[in-house]
């Protein structure tokens, strides 16, 4: 199999995991536990949690001392017994350690998973900035597929989201042996600091201006990413409350509606050669931070009536939010970094989006619509909820636009690759 098909493979299993539980989640937690939205938020933050050490920790451990690939195997390994005892728990603060657990195992094999394919790639002079993305799109459509599946079969509420989800953790994890070798590229026989011997240098990127601005704004588009993820499939199977939507295709296929949205990613990952390479980092962050307004805007004036058009279009411009910011970033920071702290580099931007981002989001989140934004009957008000969601993301786009300076340099997108 060519390393192309193989990388390919990898993102899917990749993405295949977090497609067949996260999406979901929400409906178990609400339907089938009964559990608050609190408590929800709390437990979604887990994420974020394990994101604030693990992948600048493995990072650290795959740049000095254990090939990414097998360190990637291991942690696939372990994320899949823990994902297999998820539905043995039966109270919300146990649910939290375990799913914390599973989150340690998981959230650094995203940075991970990018830096095996770009080491492979550049090591066989490959073009990452143009053939990374079309590997890349093939991580979101496992994660349709997964969505897909777990729907299909009438398991969105129900424990087997997390077998499904722990059975392909094993498989991933077992194909991991057989990727391409990604030995540790940071020397070790030269005298070294103590931040070096620690493996540390990637923090060192906070000293620059740019960087340190570049990395505490995807923290708050991270914040974004987790409301959405958090309370999208909720927010569409919540119509069933309402008499003349209880029957409709949204409320029955609420995450098959939802994989709209991963959808538009396939679409929105290829683009991203052209965008970034012709506007630069900063206008293309600018147009996610912008998709993000209209994601939670069309969210909070949708229906599923006379309004779907405004859900589906939703579900479209969700594919640019976040590839224009998750993958463009990721190419971003390689584009800025020294190839021997490529994995710690990665694990710190994953730190902040998915790490300090994911906690703030999921915590904020949970908070202002307990106090904010539930009826007396308990009942989510979700014009009100999505609205609000709408405007923090404004803001955050006006601050950026006002703060973060750069100047677009084509020929580096380019230099990367050598």
């Amino acid at each position: 199999m060519g390393l192309k098909y193989r990388l390919t493979l990898m993102n899917f299993l990749q993405f295949f995991i977090w497609g067949s539980w996260l999406i979901t989640i929400g409906n178990y937690w609400f339907q089938n536990k009964g559990w608050t939205g609190t408590e929800f938020g709390v437990i979604f933050s887990t994420m974020g949690l394990a994101s604030l050490f693990m992948p600048a920790l493995v990072g650290v451990i795959a740049d000095r001392w254990v090939n990414a690939e097998k360190l990637y195997a291991m942690l696939h390994i372990l994320g899949s017994i823990s994902l297999f005892f998820i539905p043995q728990i039966n109270d919300p603060v146990s649910f939290f350690w375990g799913i914390l657990v599973s989150m340690i195992f998981y959230m650094p094999t995203i940075a991970l998973a990018n830096s095996i394919a770009y080491s492979a790639l550049k090591s066989n002079h490959y073009d990452v900035v143009k053939d990374f993305p079309p590997i890349r799109v093939f991580g979101t459509i496992g994660f349709i597929v997964a969505m897909w599946i777990v729907n299909l079969t009438g398991n969105k509420s129900s424990e087997n989201q997390f077998y499904i989800a722990s059975g392909i953790s094993l498989l991933l994890g077992l194909y991991a042996f057989t990727l391409p070798k990604c030995p540790p590229l940071a020397k070790t026989s030269q005298k070294k600091t103590l931040i070096q011997v620690l493996g540390l240098e990637a923090f060192g990127l906070f000293k620059k201006r740019k960087m340190a601005l570049f990395f505490i704004f995807s923290m708050f588009l991270g914040a974004a990413l987790q409301l959405t993820n958090a309370y999208g499939d909720v927010y569409l199977d919540d119509f069933k409350k309402i008499p003349e939507y209880a029957d409709s295709f949204v409320v029955k296929y609420s995450t098959i509606i939802m994989s709209i949205s991963q959808m538009s990613e396939t679409l929105f990952i290829l683009a991203i050669p052209f965008f970034l390479k012709r506007y630069g980092i900063k206008r293309v962050m600018l147009i996610s931070m912008l998709a993000w307004v209209l994601r939670f805007g069309l969210f909070g004036f949708g229906n599923p009536d006379d309004g779907l058009w405004m859900i589906i279009l939703s579900c479209v411009v969700y594919g640019m939010a976040f590839d224009f910011f998750n993958i463009s970033g990721s190419l971003y920071v390689e584009t800025e970094t020294d190839p021997t702290i490529r994995a710690s580099a990665q694990g710190v931007f994953m730190m902040m989006t998915n790490g300090f981002g994911a906690i703030f989001g999921s915590w904020s989140s949970g908070l202002i619509i307990d106090n904010f934004f539930k009826g007396e009957n308990g009942n989510f008000e979700w014009q009100g909820i999505w609205l609000t969601f709408a405007t923090y993301s404004l803001i955050v786009a006006i601050l950026f636009a006002i703060f973060f300076k750069h100047k677009h340099e084509p020929e580096k997108l380019t230099a990367v690759n050598n």
